[in-house]
C-alpha cells in the first residue's frame, strides 16, 4: 500500500475538519446531502459525457493505484536482461526463444520473439516504441478522466451555490427555510472546490506519476533489446540500464 496517499488525504482532510472546529463551528454543518449529491452526482455526469466507455472504465480502474501502485523492480528488469544478454552472447539468439514462453507481459513477449526471430536493431526499437507511445497514451486518458473531475467539480459546485440562493430568495418570507437554503450553497462550494483540489486533481497527478513509471519499464526493456541485438557486451548493456535507476 502506498502510505504517502493514505496519510496525505488524511491530513487534507483533517486540516479542513479541524479549522471548522477551531472557528467554533460544528461539524454536522459540513454534511449536507443535497450538496454532495449536487456536486458529485454533476461532476460524475460531466465526465461520463465527456469520456468513451473504455476510457472512462479505464480511468476508474486505475484509481486503485493511489493506494496501490503497480508493483515494479528496475532492479530486477536490469538483471533480467543482462542474463538474456549473456545467454544470447554464449548461446545465440534462438536460444533465447524459450524464455518468451515464461513472459505473462505480451508486450515483453513481442519484444523478445521480434530479438529470436532476428529483427534488426532500429527496426526492433522502432516496433516496440510504437507500442509504448500508444500504451502511454491511452494510460494518461484515463488519468484525464480525474483531472477533467478537477476542472468540472469547482463549477459544479458554484451552480449547487447558486441554487442554494435561489432557494433563499424564494423563501424570503419564511424564515425557517433560510437556513437550509444558505448551507447548502456554501457547502456545495466547500464540496466542489475541496474534492477538485484535495482528491480529483492530485489523483490525476499520481497516476501520471505511475504512467510514467511503467513508460520507464518499456524503455528498459527496449533499451536492453536493443543492446542484445547489436551484440553488446553484457556488462555494457547492465550499465547503461544502470542509468535509468535513480
Amino acid at each position: 500500500m502506498d502510505t504517502i496517499s493514505v496519510i496525505g488525504l488524511a491530513i487534507g482532510v483533517a486540516a479542513i475538519v479541524l479549522g471548522q472546529v477551531l472557528e467554533g463551528g460544528h461539524i454536522g454543518s459540513l454534511v449536507q446531502p443535497t450538496a454532495f449529491f449536487i456536486v458529485f452526482g454533476g461532476t460524475l455526469g460531466a465526465v461520463m459525457l465527456q469520456s468513451p466507455v473504455a476510457v472512462f472504465t479505464s480511468g476508474m480502474r486505475m484509481a486503485s493505484w493511489i493506494f496501490f501502485p503497480p508493483v515494479l523492480s528496475k532492479k530486477r528488469l536490469i538483471e533480467q536482461m543482462a542474463q538474456w544478454s549473456q545467454i544470447a552472447r554464449k548461446e545465440g539468439l534462438l536460444a533465447l526463444e524459450a524464455q518468451v514462453a515464461m513472459l505473462k507481459d505480451p508486450f515483453m513477449a513481442k519484444g523478445l520473439q521480434l530479438l529470436v526471430d532476428g529483427a534488426e536493431p532500429d527496426r526492433l526499437r522502432d516496433v516496440l516504441e510504437v507500442e509504448i507511445d500508444s500504451y502511454e497514451a491511452q494510460l494518461k486518458l484515463g488519468a484525464r478522466v480525474w483531472e477533467s473531475a478537477g476542472g468540472y467539480a469547482p463549477t459544479i459546485g458554484i451552480l449547487g451555490a447558486v441554487m442554494g440562493l435561489i432557494h433563499v430568495m424564494e423563501n424570503l418570507s419564511d424564515p425557517s427555510k433560510l437556513g437550509a437554503g444558505i448551507a447548502v450553497a456554501f457547502v456545495a462550494t466547500i464540496y466542489g472546490v475541496g474534492s477538485a483540489n484535495l482528491i480529483f486533481l492530485p489523483i490525476g497527478k499520481k497516476l501520471l506519476v505511475n504512467i510514467s513509471r511503467l513508460v520507464t519499464m518499456r524503455e528498459i526493456f527496449v533499451d536492453g533489446l536493443v543492446g542484445i541485438a547489436n551484440g553488446d557486451n553484457p556488462r555494457v548493456i547492465e550499465s547503461r540500464l544502470q542509468g535509468y535507476v535513480v
